[in-house]
């Protein structure tokens, strides 16, 4: 089964990189081959681990010694866990739509020695967050809020989890990531770009879809003042992998575009779908599998306000 990420994150089905459902999304879960979307959700993480834990320290500056952290759309949990590592202080539990990955978050806290301080909450964002037993010191909400139909009413919830003199920090927004150098030798100059334009419609089209959707201006930092939060900083991270890169990045990047050529290659023309195969094929000397220029640069924004009240 393809699962499609865009460069906000995605794939078809709503998840994003932790593997997220998105709230009411129609696909039957059960049809869903959650081993082989898993895989893809850790693997990605795990490639963009060094991105999240620069992130990370600068929220430790933000957020000293939290009691309760909550990674909301946690998906598989490398996140999570990552988050118990960078605050040895705190409880974290693990939020999602999806039980199938929630069990990978569980089995890969007690790999990492974490389990004693590692819980899962399974539902559907935002409503599940009413079960926590405790308000929330850092709430880390990594690409799931845009899968809410009303992403005001979102950060209304969230908001109201966290204790006072708590942390919401949201991650959304950035760039689109790049594997390839503007002209690659083969088709026209250009194809990522033109991917991108595609992806743009596609997440449009995709928000419209949610149950209860609701076009706001994505204005973080305006968001969760109107929500009662005081902003307290944006700031970017960069994941850098130069060429030449290494196999798993290659990995990464020949699922991406396969992914991108499944979902897209209808509304690409004749020149740009024949550049696409000739990139995921192995056989051919100028596939990502073999050329040497591949790389991956990405950059994601975190937004952090704080409740006061």
């Amino acid at each position: 089964m393809a699962h499609e990420h865009d460069e906000h994150g995605h794939d078809e089905h709503g998840h994003d990189e932790h593997g997220h459902v998105h709230a009411g999304h129609h696909q039957d879960l059960t049809d869903i081959d959650w081993s082989g979307m898993a895989e893809h959700l850790q693997t990605q993480a795990e490639l963009f681990t060094p991105l999240y834990e620069r992130a990370l320290a600068w929220l430790g500056h933000k957020q000293t010694e939290p009691g309760l952290i909550v990674d909301a759309g946690s998906g598989p949990g490398v996140l999570s866990c990552l988050l118990a590592e960078a605050f040895p202080g705190a409880r974290v539990v693990a939020v999602d739509g999806a039980e199938p990955l929630l069990e990978r978050a569980r089995d890969r806290a007690e790999r990492l020695g974490v389990a004693d301080r590692f819980g899962t909450l399974t539902g559907e964002l935002p409503g599940i967050l009413a079960d926590l037993d405790y308000p929330v010191d850092l709430l880390w909400a990594s690409r799931s809020l845009h899968h809410l139909g009303d992403q005001r009413a979102g950060i209304a919830a969230f908001a109201s989890r966290l204790a006072r003199g708590g942390t919401l920090a949201l991650m959304e927004g950035g760039l689109p990531a790049r594997f390839l150098p503007r002209d690659i030798g083969i088709g026209r100059p250009g194809l990522q770009a033109r991917l991108d334009a595609l992806e743009e419609e596609w997440f449009a089209q995709m928000r419209a879809d949610l149950p209860g959707a609701v076009s706001e201006t994505e204005d973080w930092p305006a968001l969760m003042a109107a929500a009662g939060l005081r902003p307290s900083g944006t700031r970017s991270f960069l994941l850098d992998l130069p060429a030449p890169t290494t196999d798993r990045a290659r990995a990464y990047i020949a699922t991406s575009l396969g992914r991108l050529r499944d979902v897209f290659g209808e509304h690409l023309d004749a020149d740009d779908r024949d550049t696409l195969d000739r990139l995921l094929d192995p056989e051919d000397a100028a596939s990502v599998h073999r050329r040497t220029d591949v790389f991956v640069l990405a950059v994601h924004t975190v937004h952090t306000a704080v409740r006061t009240d």
